[in-house]
């Protein structure tokens, strides 16, 4: 959280103080002054780490991910072990696997 809001300090920090001073001096409120003033410039500063950011939480989820996908697969086998269905229980893992890793990878196509 902090290192985000330190990329939306950074961005609001780009945009020159004579941008700002021309608005006042327009006689723009400070919201309307920040929206079509300060804001559409700020994001050519902001969009690029803010994507970096997104990209390594979805880094992040793709390891977890991997690591919960163990975690279910030893449940199975706990499950397997009560009741000696396994192949029930490998189709049930079996759709679970592929509808998460389709949900990251539909995710990571539209980062």
């Amino acid at each position: 959280a902090a290192y985000a809001a330190e990329v939306v300090r950074g961005g609001l920090l780009s945009v020159d103080r004579g941008q700002i001073e021309a608005a006042q001096s327009l006689g723009l409120s400070p919201w309307r002054r920040l929206r079509r003033i300060v804001l559409p410039q700020a994001m050519r500063a902001i969009v690029p780490p803010a994507g970096n950011m997104l990209i390594g939480a979805l880094k992040g989820t793709s390891i977890v991910s991997v690591i919960a996908v163990q975690d279910l697969l030893y449940s199975v086998q706990l499950v397997y072990h009560r009741t000696y269905q396994v192949i029930p229980l490998l189709l049930v893992a079996t759709i679970w696997y592929a509808l998460v890793t389709t949900v990251l990878s539909v995710g990571q196509h539209y980062v």
